[in-house]
């Protein structure tokens, strides 16, 4: 089989019925080792939305020359915000504007 060749994605409806689990223990260790597709019709599945989840967030190591950061935190102290706060919301604003 060549890279460019693909292999069809058939997609069937469950076959099979989610058994009752005693705990979640339980049902963890089924899931790990059973398909899901056997059991669930994915093609129906709505993306859940969690507004009361924090995102996960990361420590990086950000090297500005000292005349921007100094100009980033004359701007934070002016919105009275933490100036790595100020940071993240100018980055969030650029990628989804």
């Amino acid at each position: 089989m060549t890279a460019k060749s693909r292999v069809p994605i058939i997609c069937s409806l469950p076959t099979k019925t989610i058994p009752g689990f005693a705990s979640e223990t339980e049902e963890r260790d089924f899931w790990e080792t059973h398909d899901s597709t056997q059991y669930l019709d994915w093609s129906q599945a709505q993306r859940a939305v969690l507004p009361n989840l924090k995102p996960s967030t990361r420590t990086i190591s950000l090297r500005l020359p000292q005349h921007l950061l100094d100009n980033i935190k004359a701007a934070a102290n002016a919105r009275d915000v933490p100036y790595q706060s100020l940071i993240k919301i100018w980055l969030q604003e650029k990628l989804h504007h």
